[in-house]
């Protein structure tokens, strides 16, 4: 008599289109918020948990919920406050000082200077990016596989995690009502061109296309950690600190022991616990490692940092085309993926696009009268070159230098730009190349033939990644495959610094699917494989 074979039951679908993006209902609200300021934390406080997780971002928020929800006593520790929702007010030059690090105004050291823009709240930078959401590629497992020895990080093992993550932060697709002008304008043109491309997948839930999404959404629409994570973290019990900067962790006979924090009214705020997870970003956790005397045996701790260089070229045309109206990062074109160049939407409103706009006085003025006219898409270069991050006289200083490959393809991928512009009736482009002319009547010949050097371009960065990187080596890495620094027992690092190499796309998801595979391991539970498929994924 043959024993039949159990049938194992697929998991469900979860939609991923226009209804899923643009439904508000259902969203998750706590009825107790378990915050604690630092500015009330004078003197020294002694908490005990189980974890103690160093950060709100990407990294440290589903970690933390995931651990509180899985049974674990919980303290998130951000240096950056609370902001509630209802305070956004949509101005950048309201919102750009509260949200973000240094006020927004972090620069590398290098040829050329590139900004670096860094969120600073219960979210991370979360709240402030573009909401872009991409898995891995499957040619960068491969090489993690190759040159890391990250075996288990297959396209396979990492999808229970993926599904689980694009679940709880409602990853759907931007619909084309609400993917605004300049996305329109693009994809027509690309298409002409037989360059591939498509509508973003993105982390919202009742979108209205309010296009302020770098400046915390005002709808409440995107699905930040902010609002999605830490508030579930809450109600399984775990404790957000506000206003503390973590100072150390301590370890004892190779086993964390505490965490040392200051507090935003002077006080010392020492975390006893089991667990020291560190979400402080690739370009804060070094020194964190660093001043607790740890991860610093291979040399690479601070090193290998990688950026998306990245930078906008502008058309003007005949039409209005309120470009400011829509989803500011809501289409892509990946037709130059092959040669490490990715086309992604940037608008947003009339003032950021002023700051942004590559061209001084009456020039600019010029430009800015014709605002309504101007659609805008972005060149992301998959970067060459690799920098590094050093605390010097107590400042921390990044170094990086644009690789001329890297400037080559911004002249390739500006190039290629224009001429999606100009095959839908653009007027004029003007692109941030120093030495390159308003380009109109479709000629990019002044574009293709000039002399594009690293000095010439002018660029901001996003995603850095790689300063603490996994690794099976002790060797050549920070930490091993699950995250642990290698020789202490109990620290864990899941921020972008674990990512051992650029990714070539947005990586949010990447991080926060790492984060999740950590809290499931330290948990000791099997992968999630009952999530929902997704109908379509990026």
């Amino acid at each position: 008599m043959s024993i039949p074979t159990p049938t194992r039951t697929p998991p469900p679908t979860r939609d991923t289109g226009t209804p899923a993006y643009t439904d508000g209902t259902g969203t998750f609200h706590p009825t107790t918020r378990r915050l604690v300021a630092g500015r009330t934390l004078a003197g020294e406080t002694i908490i005990t948990v189980d974890a103690c997780v160093i950060g709100s971002g990407a990294g440290g928020a589903p970690v933390a919920k995931e651990l509180a929800e899985g049974g674990m006593r919980v303290a998130v520790l951000e240096d950056g406050d609370w902001h509630e929702t209802a305070s956004f007010t949509a101005r950048p030059r309201d919102m750009t000082p509260r949200l973000y690090r240094d006020a927004g105004q972090i620069v590398t050291v290098g040829t050329p200077p590139i900004g670096l823009p860094l969120g600073r709240a219960v979210g991370g930078t979360t709240l402030i990016n573009s909401g872009t959401c991409f898995r891995t590629p499957d040619h960068v497992l491969t090489q993690w596989q190759r040159d890391f020895g990250l075996a288990e990080l297959t396209t396979a093992n990492l999808d229970p995690f993926f599904r689980r993550v694009e679940r709880e932060i409602n990853v759907s697709r931007v619909p084309a009502g609400l993917a605004g002008s300049s996305a329109r304008l693009v994809l027509e043109g690309a298409a002409r061109l037989g360059l591939s491309g498509g509508h973003l997948f993105r982390n919202a839930k009742g979108c209205v296309g309010s296009g302020v999404c770098a400046f915390g959404c005002p709808t409440g629409a995107k699905q930040h950690t902010g609002i999605t994570y830490v508030p579930r973290a809450w109600a399984a019990g775990a404790t957000t600190y506000t206003g503390v900067t973590a100072q150390r962790v301590v370890h004892r006979d190779g086993r964390v022991a505490e965490v040392v924090a200051r507090t935003a009214a002077g006080g010392t705020l020492r975390v006893r616990c089991r667990h020291a997870i560190v979400a402080c970003g690739t370009l804060l956790t070094p020194a964190l490692l660093a001043a607790s005397g740890v991860g610093q045996a291979s040399g690479e701790l601070g090193g290998n940092l990688s950026i998306h260089p990245a930078s906008a070229a502008r058309a003007v045309f005949d039409e209005d085309l309120d470009p400011w109206t829509g989803v500011p990062q809501s289409a892509y074109v990946d037709g130059l993926q092959a040669e490490g160049i990715m086309f992604e939407g940037i608008s947003g409103p009339p003032d950021q696009a002023a700051a942004s706009t590559p061209r001084t006085g009456a020039a600019h003025r010029d430009l800015m009268l014709q605002a309504r006219r101007t659609a805008s898409f972005g060149v992301m270069v998959h970067d060459t070159a690799r920098g590094s991050v050093r605390r010097r006289a107590g400042q921390t200083v990044i170094r990086y230098d644009l690789h001329p490959d890297d400037a080559a393809r911004f002249q390739r991928g500006m190039a290629v730009l224009a001429e999606i512009f100009f095959a839908v009736g653009a007027r004029e482009v003007v692109v941030p190349l120093a030495g390159v002319p308003t380009l109109r009547g479709g000629d990019v010949g002044p574009l293709t033939t000039a002399r594009i050097r690293p000095r010439d371009v002018s660029a901001m960065a996003f995603h850095p990644l790689g300063t603490a990187r996994a690794g099976a080596d002790p060797a050549t890495s920070v930490v091993d495959p699950d995250l642990r620094m290698h020789g202490i027992d109990g620290l864990h690092v899941c921020d972008g610094s674990a990512v051992p190499s650029s990714l070539g796309v947005n990586p949010q998801i990447t991080i926060m699917a790492l984060a999740t595979r950590l809290a499931y391991h330290l948990l000791g539970k099997p992968a999630p494989e009952h999530e929902p498929v997704p109908t379509a994924i990026a």
